[in-house]
């Protein structure tokens, strides 16, 4: 495969660490990291996938998801494949858990994708999504600082498993998050995604220090992570260290990959966005139409703003100030 040298690595004699995500990966001369993308080719660190991409698409905002980002535009969405995680319920496994020479990639320059992006109608600018892009960081910010160039927006849709140092790199070029916090259990974390839970909150609080606009997504697997206990404390930990305005998705799980689970019930989903509701004030419910949990209401006088059926999207109440138009408290929306 065609490779380009990567950042954030260092040389430890015939080997070389990877310092791109917190597995902090020590990989031999040949082999990859954990991500499947990062390879050892005498004695420096290469990634295979810069320019490949899998998917690329026109996405509603709303689809990453991103309700209170530029809500009813379209967004420019490309991945390739590689993750640096191991999740037994990935919707996107197929490409995920794959390596280079697993899939067929098609090959974009910078060029390509921000001509795209500037030529397509009603587009803000590019979502790097699908699988992980913090593994593949070298292509995202020579793409998203040229997006910059144009006027557009950059978004990351990510799992939060990145060390600090790039993190800060990716905070110079992109504007708005949603981090899939999978659990607030470690165990949950090593045992089904092969990871950690405390990196990721501390991408979570570095994410709100920096000013970037931030949406959380959970995916809801009955028995592994829908206790009420364990939720409350998660909702709570938001609440206090990221803020109440801080937009929480809760997201219905159905089988795919490795897990047979049932899909999460309707009810679950209901009790679980009250427990959200006490303590945050943007909560939705997706992959399932749950009343009073697809559009955005005022937290003040509780009227709807913006009103949402499917990937459609109207905005209702909300004047050129960001504020709702019948009290005008203001709404934590860009």
């Amino acid at each position: 495969m065609l490779l380009k040298e990567a950042l954030y690595y260092r040389q430890e004699e015939s080997k070389v660490r990877c310092l791109l995500c917190p597995h902090e990966c020590l990989i031999p001369e040949g082999g990859t990291g954990i991500c499947r993308v990062r390879r050892n080719e005498k004695g420096k660190l290469y990634t295979g996938i810069y320019g490949k991409l899998s998917a690329i698409h026109i996405d509603p905002i709303e689809k990453k998801p991103l309700y209170h980002y530029y809500p009813g535009a379209q967004i420019l969405s490309v991945g390739t494949v590689g993750c640096n995680m191991r999740c037994q319920c990935c919707q996107n496994w197929h490409i995920s858990q794959s390596s280079p020479d697993d899939c067929f990639l098609q090959q974009y320059t910078v060029n390509d994708i921000v001509n795209t992006a500037k030529s397509t109608s009603r587009n803000i600018g590019v979502a790097y999504t699908y699988n992980e892009p913090g593994i593949w960081i070298e292509y995202v910010l020579d793409v998203a600082r040229q997006i910059h160039l144009a006027g557009l927006k950059n978004v990351m849709v990510s799992n939060g498993f990145i060390s600090p140092e790039p993190l800060d790199e990716l905070f110079t070029c992109i504007d708005a998050f949603n981090i899939d916090l999978k659990a607030f259990s470690d165990k949950f974390y090593r045992s089904v995604a092969g990871a950690r839970l405390e990196p990721v909150l501390t991408t979570l609080k570095k994410i709100r220090s920096s000013g970037k606009h931030l949406e959380i997504t959970n995916l809801v697997i009955p028995t592994l992570n829908d206790n009420d206990e364990e939720f409350l404390a998660m909702v709570k930990w938001i609440s206090d260290e990221l803020g109440s305005e801080t937009v929480l998705h809760l997201s219905r799980y159905y089988p795919t990959y490795k897990m047979e689970h049932n899909p999460t019930s309707p009810t679950t989903l209901q009790r679980l966005a009250e427990i959200a509701g006490n303590h945050l004030l943007y909560v939705y419910v997706g992959n399932i139409a749950i009343r009073d949990y697809q559009d955005t209401r005022c937290a003040n006088c509780g009227i709807t703003v913006i009103k949402r059926s499917g990937y459609n999207t109207e905005i209702k109440a909300i004047d050129k100030n960001g504020a709702c138009t019948s009290c005008h408290t203001k709404i934590i929306v860009v």
